[in-house]
């Protein structure tokens, strides 16, 4: 199966104006709040037809983590449902209802823990936004895509306000509703479109990739993702951000409040690097002058002097410890042979990806292409390559398209 080369992004003129879907085709369904109107989109959902679109709106950026607040729906036959999961928190009885049922999702890997968190989980998945990154489109949002392959438009306003907000207003519920409007109309183009180019069988695995992935690890050391954290010059400075940013999420957790609205990262930073020592000098800094900031004063000035007492044994490395390679800056100094190799992998992915029509990183992780090329296997042929590429989770077709390239790029680099 030979995939095609040209480039799947189409041809539009710029004076054309799609128009915009306004109204979801049966009207705007109500929002099921209570157990028995649950029941009832369960039976009419269990008797449609076909795909079912399925999307997730939550509240980032407003509530602690990243549940649902609401879950919108739609299937052939049954039309469109809306269905609140604060009120509905157990969806168990609709997955059960659906679990032969293929569900529709645009990004995936987005809705899916918040979808599992209220007990809706596919067994089969289409995922429109991975689909056109493998089909090589340069924008692959939802409203783009829409546009472009079925020449609507989708109205984007909402798209970042508080849905934890209720009621919810009537023009943000028909927004929520027609997102799953042609979410089966899209799939349906993008599959024929996979078929034609011969990357359906690479897709269909990229889905089971997605759902079979095992729930992520905490992250460790969360507090290093600051931003503006690279500004912070030494150890004890480090601490002090430490300190300061789980305070922040021990009180955003209690409060069910976004981290960024109790303390900004750039007030974190700032305290970091001047360590006041007294609630007026804190409170010199613009930031902590924000209303729920100044509630909790006295709770980080304790952080900053926690971070201030500290021995040295206890204060954080400067960089985050990993079990990867070194940054790459440092290759050429630590082992110009890994660097030689990495330049070569990257060449010979980046030409691949090119060859396919698909970004580099859907072809193979840059991660996984760094330790390929830090640490190869002992005898670097095909085989090896491969089995190095699938410990690193790497897919049957990525390794049938990159191990025998990569192996021929790892062994000329030993050469020069």
């Amino acid at each position: 199966m030979n995939p095609k080369t040209e480039s799947r992004e189409p041809e539009k003129d710029d004076e054309e104006t799609a128009p915009l879907l306004r109204e979801p085709r049966e009207g705007l369904p109500e929002v099921t709040a209570d157990p028995d109107a649950l029941s009832d989109v369960v039976s009419a959902l269990s008797s449609g037809s076909g795909p079912v679109a399925v999307d997730a709106e939550r509240a980032s950026g407003y509530r602690y983590g990243q549940r649902a607040y609401l879950v919108q729906l739609r299937r052939e036959g049954a039309g469109s449902a809306l269905i609140d999961p604060i009120a509905c928190p157990d969806l168990s009885e609709l997955n059960s209802a659906l679990r032969d049922t293929e569900m529709v999702l645009h990004a995936a890997h987005q809705d899916l823990p918040c979808l599992t968190e209220v007990y809706l989980r596919p067994e089969s998945l289409f995922d429109t936004e991975l689909a056109g990154r493998l089909l090589g489109y340069h924008r692959v949002g939802l409203g783009s895509m829409v546009e472009r392959l079925l020449n609507v438009r989708l109205a984007k306003e909402h798209s970042a306000v508080d849905w934890s907000q209720r009621p919810l207003p009537e023009d943000w519920l028909r927004y929520a509703a027609l997102d799953v409007e042609i979410l089966v109309d899209l799939r349906d183009r993008l599959e024929a479109e996979l078929e034609e180019s011969g990357k359906l069988p690479w897709a269909l695995e990229e889905f089971a990739s997605v759902l079979n992935a095992p729930p992520k690890e905490p992250r460790r050391d969360p507090w290093r993702r600051t931003s503006g954290i690279h500004r912070v010059r030494n150890q004890r400075a480090l601490a002090a951000v430490r300190e300061l940013w789980y305070e922040r999420d021990r009180i955003a957790q209690e409060r069910d409040i976004s981290p960024g609205r109790v303390l900004p990262d750039a007030a974190i930073v700032e305290a970091a690097s001047t360590m006041p020592r007294t609630s007026a000098e804190l409170t010199k800094i613009r930031q902590f002058g924000i209303k729920l900031a100044r509630r909790y004063v006295p709770t980080w000035i304790s952080a900053v002097n926690r971070a201030r007492d500290m021995e040295q044994s206890e204060l954080p490395r400067p960089n985050a410890p990993g079990d990867g390679p070194p940054p790459v800056n440092r290759w050429a100094d630590r082992s110009p042979e890994a660097a030689r190799r990495l330049e070569s992998a990257r060449a010979t992915v980046a030409q691949m990806a090119e060859d396919v029509v698909m970004p580099a990183e859907n072809l193979l992780l840059p991660d996984t292409v760094r330790r390929l090329a830090w640490t190869p296997p002992e005898e670097v042929e095909p085989g090896s390559v491969g089995e190095f590429l699938r410990s690193r989770g790497a897919r049957e077709w990525q390794i049938g398209l990159t191990a025998q390239p990569l192996a021929t790029a790892l062994t000329d680099a030993q050469k020069s």
